[in-house]
């Protein structure tokens, strides 16, 4: 299993690229950034100085979308950084939450999401397209290159889409039943489209906070520093809620359930430990939803998470010990994993 690191492009911009060294060096194979640009600083920018400074970390954004620029511009940015350092960017996307949201914009549709996905990888690996009714194709592009395109999805039309076309899925929860039920949905879509199924590469994206030992006291901090999770997945989940109905048979129980006592949510405090807009979140979706506790308890449950088929797990690391759980990883769990 490959274990990446999920920053927020917060200032300084140089902070993010020690820390991306430190997880290099810890044996961290990804390293992953929030792409909101009113709410945070621009990330290709910075995948540059990650590059520059380590040598083997593969970069992305979890997650673009299909709207905040166009697609042979996004294309361009991923080739021009395969280009200057090796095919070492992956592109996760999704329709786009905070990124359309904060600027009074709709998420793109799965329709225009497709369409994106498509022209952005065969741009950005020098094939020809057509973007918005124009044949167009990137001279410069190599052969050889490559882009990874990995969707962000939750719903059943979005999980289907994901197995159709995507080269990897990306899960933003860490609850073990879910993430089985939604990997057999998208394996089983890309099985239908006459796809290898295990060529979908599956990742999982969740708050990992290790503590010293797994005292209430040490326990209850871990959860608060993590709460905000839950009230970011409960956007997707509250969208889910409306288009399908809270009792639907296409999304689980299990993940519409919390969201009863969700009032709202303001983005300006998107991602963040004291985001006033998750105190619905209960104790039992943290630790679901998580990794919570000291190394051994980690290991276990990345174990279970791996036994399921997931193939990457990215660390959520916005709380107050990053550096301490990038270092815990590579002292204590990433070798085991290994």
């Amino acid at each position: 299993m490959d274990i990446g690191l999920v920053l927020q492009t917060d200032p300084p911009a140089q902070l993010l690229v020690e820390r991306m060294k430190r997880a290099e060096a810890a044996g961290f194979t990804h390293g992953w950034t929030f792409d909101s640009v009113v709410l945070w600083q621009e990330p290709f920018v910075i995948y540059s100085q990650i590059l520059a400074q380590t040598e083997r970390l593969i970069v992305g954004p979890m997650v673009t979308n299909p709207a905040t620029r166009t697609w042979e511009v996004t294309a361009s940015l991923f080739a021009t950084l395969n280009d200057m350092f090796g095919n070492r960017t992956v592109c996760g996307i999704g329709r786009g939450d905070s990124a359309m949201r904060v600027a009074g914009r709709s998420p793109a549709t799965l329709a225009r999401l497709s369409a994106a996905m498509h022209a952005i990888k065969e741009l950005a690996e020098g094939r020809e397209t057509e973007v918005d009714g124009t044949a167009m194709h990137i001279p410069w592009v190599k052969p050889g290159a490559s882009l990874p395109i990995w969707m962000g999805a939750y719903g059943p039309k979005a999980l289907a889409l994901t197995g159709q076309q995507a080269d990897g899925f990306i899960l933003q929860l860490a609850d073990p039943y879910l993430t089985e039920w939604m990997v057999k949905a998208v394996r089983d879509a890309a099985a239908e489209a006459g796809r290898d199924p295990a060529a979908v590469k599956i990742c999982v994206a969740a708050p990992a906070y290790v503590t010293e030992d797994d005292s209430p006291e040490a326990l209850a901090h871990a959860r608060e520093q993590c709460r905000w999770f839950g009230g970011m997945v409960g956007n997707h989940v509250a969208d889910l809620v409306s288009r399908y109905g809270e009792h639907s048979s296409m999304v689980p129980r299990a993940l519409t359930a919390y969201i009863k006592d969700r009032h709202g949510y303001d983005y300006s405090h998107h991602g963040r430990v004291d985001n006033p807009d998750t105190a619905f979140v209960p104790d039992e979706i943290v630790d679901r939803f998580c990794l919570i506790g000291p190394p051994e308890a980690q290991l276990a449950k990345l174990e279970h998470l791996r036994s399921l088929g997931v193939d990457h797990f990215a660390v959520y690391a916005m709380h107050d010990a990053v550096e301490a759980t990038i270092d815990a990883y590579g002292k204590s769990v990433i070798p085991a994993l290994s």
